[in-house]
């Protein structure tokens, strides 16, 4: 089957739509303040029957060109070992580039399209640019059903690709190759969007990939995509700024918008000029420096006692570029003043307008910038500043304490976070997404630049963390930083759910670090459990026990530092904090990827808590613990609220 472009006259190249589709892609760039990089400068890709012959026969005939000395623009092929994987990657990828940059992944159609849907949902949870070319069934339906085909008797033309809808910003399927044209427009106009950016999906039916048609040459043009950075709007500048100026205790929310603008030197410059204390989310972390006089820390369940006290009192909480995740929020129970109002800076006014705020609809850069010259010469009262210095100078003493616990006879965990904040430089990454670890870092991590803290706790997906080091570091190298270290911290949780990607780490020679913690269960899910009554059951890896038939037996004897080495890196065994720091040292200087391994005690201790979050409690129960959590869980509920 071939098709012909139909506009008479116009020079067309003859292509596969797997060809074009590389070819376009290798050819799309991004801007944002007169600088401007590839958009997609790499393609991440497992292959299968469904892409072996079409899009991967493409980027093999783009390698061979590039081999062959073409001088056009290229897409470098990346194999992964796991589809979600490789979208945890590209996912990384773009948070590191500041959603400027990203990569594509290109799987067969079935298990390897369904198992990018939770990469999918991360990325489109955590607003994050990823392009994903799964393949599809035949469009002619000739073999029907195909190998992997789901039959749906309702309508022939469902897959399992439609289960990417409700996880993607964009979704397509390319049934015909005159489709394409419009589709990747489009995508492109969604992966540069930093308001309805997140997960770009365009289904590829497996003989379309391979079928000919005469593209017109302007298609593959180097194109250009324009970042916008919105500015405030005047009336709603004025409202913020009438609100802003009627408060007593403003607090500032710093969210990864912040980040993601570039605003940080906005923010600081802020900060210090009208006096108003900045606390941060997971995703906003870094974003002012944990030295800023005015700067306290994290903000929620996963806060600290200083940033939350500060909220419960704050008359004015200002959110930059915040989604207000439950945790933020401490389930709508740490802004718990009665007469709390909210200013919203947000590209996306779905976020700007939460809790019934006054929206200022912009770039938080710009907004930040235009709000601090309209409030030229107000300040709050020092004695209020000062009041927020104080409160965060006795949580400071905290961190000290947790980092330093020498806890025995096996160390607690926060004493490797410790070693890690002292040990790695102010522009290293250190990256985690999952278990009782955000909670720590947030509470505890001592960030000076918005780089260094690579926290996915928007969607929290254990298994994030080595393939998000890949990312990381594949991004670091792409602007020639090679002398930064990358550090994925993972627990033996998230380590069992996604090791693989250890293999493309060595295979592709990245300088990484894996710090594995090995404490025999599930640390914060155990303490969750403990907490709402229900004896930390299902949280501890423990083998089956023939007389009670549960699993409370002995621990499982696997040797996970046994299973990193099988998948190539370098394996240093650590036996207490010391051991670590000295391996750590050995690590940064290794030209390739080391594994960190050191048993740490799953009970603990953890950082003090100092806000709520609601899980519920069974509501009648047998177990007197149940029964005490319940009776907790109800009266701790009473504070939640709606802001109105």
């Amino acid at each position: 089957m071939t098709s012909t472009y139909p506009y008479a006259g116009a020079p067309t190249v003859r292509l596969t739509v797997a060809q074009a589709v590389v070819r376009f892609l290798a050819n799309q760039w991004s801007e944002r303040d007169g600088h401007e990089q590839r958009l997609i400068p790499g393609c991440f890709g497992i292959f299968g029957h469904g892409n072996v012959a079409g899009v991967g026969q493409a980027l093999l005939q783009d390698q061979v060109a590039l081999e062959g000395g073409d001088d056009a623009e290229h897409l470098p092929y990346y194999l992964a070992r796991n589809e979600q994987g490789a979208v945890h990657a590209a996912s990384a990828y773009a948070t590191t580039k500041d959603r400027l940059q990203t990569l594509a992944v290109t799987t067969s159609i079935g298990p390897g399209a369904t198992n990018m849907v939770t990469g999918a949902a991360l990325a489109t949870t955590n607003r994050l640019p990823v392009l994903l070319l799964p393949s599809d069934q035949f469009a002619t339906r000739y073999p029907d059903p195909v190998l992997q085909q789901l039959e749906d008797p309702r309508s022939l033309d469902v897959s399992v690709n439609d289960a990417f809808k409700p996880v993607s910003r964009f979704w397509d399927r390319i049934n015909r190759p005159e489709q394409l044209i419009p589709s990747l427009l489009a995508a492109m106009r969604v992966l540069t969007d930093p308001a309805e950016t997140g997960a770009v999906t365009i289904c590829l039916p497996q003989d379309v990939q391979a079928e000919a048609f005469d593209w017109p040459v302007e298609l593959f043009d180097t194109r250009v995509w324009h970042v916008a950075r919105p500015v405030p709007e005047p009336a709603a500048l004025q409202r913020a700024v009438e609100a802003i100026r009627a408060a007593e205790r403003p607090l500032l929310v710093a969210g990864g918008g912040a980040i993601y603008s570039g605003a940080s030197e906005a923010l600081r410059e802020f900060a210090t000029a009208t006096g108003i204390p900045v606390a941060d989310t997971q995703a906003g972390k870094g974003a002012i420096s944990w030295e800023h006089p005015l700067s306290v820390g994290g903000v929620g369940s996963t806060g600290n006692s200083a940033a939350n006290t500060l909220a419960r009192e704050a008359d004015l909480v200002i959110g930059v570029g915040t989604r207000y995740s439950d945790f933020t929020t401490a389930s709508h129970t740490v802004f718990a003043s009665p007469d709390v109002r909210f200013v919203n800076v947000n590209v996306l006014a779905f976020d700007a307008a939460k809790h019934a705020a006054t929206m200022v609809v912009a770039d938080a850069r710009e907004a930040l910038t235009a709000l601090q010259g309209a409030l030229d010469g107000w300040t709050t009262d020092p004695a209020y500043q000062q009041r927020a210095a104080d409160l965060w100078a006795e949580w400071d003493q905290v961190i000290d304490e947790c980092y330093h616990r020498d806890h025995q006879p096996l160390p607690a965990q926060t004493e490797v976070f410790g070693a890690l904040n002292e040990l790695m430089g102010d522009h290293d990454v250190v990256i985690n997404a999952a278990g009782s670890m955000p909670g720590d870092l947030q509470a505890l991590w001592r960030a000076r630049t918005p780089e260094q803290y690579h926290l996915e706790y928007a969607y929290s997906c254990m298994g994030y963390e080595i393939p998000a080091a890949m990312g990381v570091r594949l991004a670091l190298d792409s602007d020639g930083h090679e002398d930064r270290q990358v550090v994925a911290i993972v627990g033996d949780g998230t380590y069992q759910m996604m090791p693989m990607e250890l293999a493309t780490i060595v295979s592709e020679g990245l300088k990484v670090i894996v710090v594995l913690l090995q404490n025999h269960g599930f640390a914060s899910i155990g303490a969750l459990s403990e907490s709402r009554g229900s004896q930390r059951f299902g949280t501890s890896y423990r083998m089956r026990n023939r007389e009670s038939g549960r699993l409370d037996g002995d621990k499982v004897p696997f040797d996970l530092a046994a299973n990193a080495a099988s998948w190539g890196a370098e394996v240093l065994r650590c036996n207490g904090i010391e051991e670590f720091r000295a391996g750590y040292a050995t690590a940064a200087a290794a030209d390739g990827p080391v594994v960190l391994y050191i048993e740490t005690d799953l009970c603990g201790p953890n950082p003090p808590g100092h806000a709520w979050w609601d899980v519920p409690v069974s509501e009648v129960s047998e177990l007197e613990s149940t029964q005490r959590a319940h009776a907790e869980y109800a009266e701790e509920k009473t504070a939640q609220r709606h802001h109105l």
